[in-house]
């Protein structure tokens, strides 16, 4: 039996104006600017003309570890938010934009698959609304600002050796992760080594996501380091004099994006952070406004749970004051029979050992998301080479946890086949039962915040970090920032900093390689194993496949 692709999919998708859909959730005409006929931004005005108003229920989808096998947790995302609206409900779903690197690399799109997707597909993975273009501009402005005045006489007495802002391009380029500039001679300025690192890397991606509005945008942007003097005391963005032209360039880009899904539900597309590098959560300016509009939102943060909703909990709703009503925790049969030892190319064959085998992976993240106080139900994406067996299996097993899964074929059968996960997690929303607190609280050491993430949620036994580390991070609470939350940059695919070990392993240790104040972001990145900012292309990158057919028609994305 052969299926339609996502694109073929998307493409045949009967959307309604925008206009249409800003109406579902009560955004007058005249707040949408369009971007074309199928997406616009909202307003800023309108915003703030509606933030005195209750907040719906907030939703979290997230995922186990990912492997290879795939989870679909921005399909179930999708799937879960038109479930909801077609058994009464009025809902809303928010994600992140997708980053040009990935697409032209190995990941593919990233806006949800099969009968579950947010449109239009095409331009969603590629420029959108140019937010991400925005992002790069208003970066490397302050790149560019910094190597002037240091050329003009280096009136702040910048040491050039401790620059610590590098250059962001939306695209994998390792040729780029490690440069010399200013080559060339004595008009080119002084030669120094720098890098560059993925937009989605950025600090000004964090910061736009994580902002409430223009103001406190620029705020933000002036309390970033961007290197220090050789006494080491620090250089803001401010003393650069850029965040008033970078809030100019990002001002579009902060209004929230709204678009719809195959059966024209509203969905706002906004910002996009990595969440292996950075905090991988839609921005908190989105999700505030559809709280506001809609009685139900659902969300989701990047890669597992471990890494996505640890900083979901622990960094945006601690930031933004948000508290989650339910998590939706996905997982699928092919990555537990992975988990279970099985190869990529014998998933497709029945084998119930191998699933109960993979399960523990799915039970440490129950176990963990409990931890925050939240309810969890399981999502079990459903495959064509699902067998009964194995969904019993994956069911009776998270019944042992103390949760429940629920089957769901969003990607054969868009809403229709997320029913039942959309009345369990509305009844679980609606009764209140979440007691939400964050992991750890803001006056513990900023070491004791790193040491709480290892061993309560990747159940490691000791964080292994050398003095130079610990008296960094000693100075920055000298400095005042001892409050700030933890961002974790480590491998999504194990709970380990070594990604291929699956399962729920213990016994390990955690590394600490660097540690990174982002202080305009308000978070220390705090650096495990060996975590790319600048990725590389794979040896067959998806670009290669990727052209314009006869028809004048996109082809390659996925």
């Amino acid at each position: 039996m052969s299926y339609k692709t996502d694109i073929e999919i998307a493409r045949e998708a009967n959307k309604q104006p925008i206009q249409e859909i800003g109406e579902k959730l009560g955004i007058p005409f005249e707040s949408l600017l369009p971007y074309g006929h199928d997406k616009a931004k909202v307003s800023q005005d309108f915003i703030n003309s509606v933030m005195d108003r209750e907040d719906g229920k907030l939703i979290l989808v997230t995922a186990i570890n990912p492997t290879p096998a795939g989870e679909g947790k921005t399909t179930t995302t999708v799937g879960l938010g038109d479930g909801l609206n077609r058994i009464g409900k009025k809902a809303a779903i928010c994600i992140r934009e997708a980053s040009l690197g990935p697409n032209f690399g190995m990941k593919g799109g990233a806006a949800g698959g099969g009968y579950a997707q947010i449109v239009p597909m095409e331009e969603m993975n590629l420029h959108f609304t140019g937010d991400f273009h925005a992002i790069t501009s208003a970066h490397n402005l302050l790149s560019a600002m910094i190597d002037n005045h240091i050329y003009w006489g280096n009136e702040l007495e910048i040491d050039e050796r401790r620059v610590v802002w590098r250059r962001v391009v939306d695209m994998n380029d390792r040729a780029l992760r490690d440069i010399v500039t200013s080559l060339g001679g004595v008009s080119n300025g002084f030669p120094r080594q720098t890098g560059f690192d993925i937009t989605v890397a950025s600090e000004v991606m964090a910061i736009l996501c994580l902002s409430n509005d223009l103001d406190d945008l620029q705020r933000r942007l002036g309390d970033m380091i961007v290197a220090y003097r050789r006494d080491k005391t620090p250089i803001y963005c401010r003393d650069i004099k850029a965040d008033g032209a970078m809030t100019v360039l990002l001002k579009d880009a902060m209004q929230p994006n709204l678009v719809q899904t195959l059966e024209n539900n509203p969905a706002f597309v906004h910002g996009g952070p990595f969440a292996n590098i950075a905090h991988g959560c839609n921005s908190v300016i989105a999700t505030k406004t559809a709280l506001k509009l809609a009685d139900y939102v659902v969300t989701e943060a990047g890669f597992g749970a471990d890494l996505g909703a640890e900083k979901f909990m622990n960094i945006k709703c601690r930031k933004a004051g948000l508290a989650p009503a339910a998590v939706v925790l996905v997982a699928t049969v092919r990555a537990m029979k992975m988990n279970g030892g099985v190869a990529k190319a014998d998933l497709g064959a029945e084998n119930v050992d191998a699933v109960k085998a993979g399960c523990p992976n799915l039970g440490r993240h129950i176990e963990n998301l409990k931890q925050f106080g939240v309810p969890v139900v399981v999502a079990i994406n459903h495959f064509v080479t699902d067998t009964d067996a194995e969904v019993a299996a994956v069911k009776a097993y998270v019944a042992s946890m103390g949760s429940e899964a629920v089957l769901c074929q969003h990607w054969a059968k868009g809403s229709e086949g997320t029913e039942e996960l959309a009345r369990r997690v509305a009844d679980i929303a609606d009764k209140g039962v979440a007691n939400f607190a964050p992991l750890y609280s803001d006056e513990m050491s900023l070491f004791e915040k790193i040491d709480t993430i290892a061993k309560r949620i990747y159940r490691a036994d000791e964080v292994l970090a050398d003095k130079k580390i610990r008296d960094q991070l000693r100075e920055w609470e000298q400095a005042g920032y001892g409050h700030l939350p933890i961002c974790m940059a480590k491998t999504q695919y194990s709970f380990t900093t070594d990604p291929n070990r699956r399962g729920a392993p213990t016994g390990h240790s955690v590394p600490v390689r660097e540690v990174r104040l982002s202080a305009g972001a308000g978070f220390v990145v705090v650096i495990c194993g060996e975590i790319m900012t600048m990725p590389g292309l794979p040896r067959v990158p998806a670009s290669e496949t990727i052209r314009l057919n006869d028809a004048g028609l996109i082809e390659g994305l996925f």
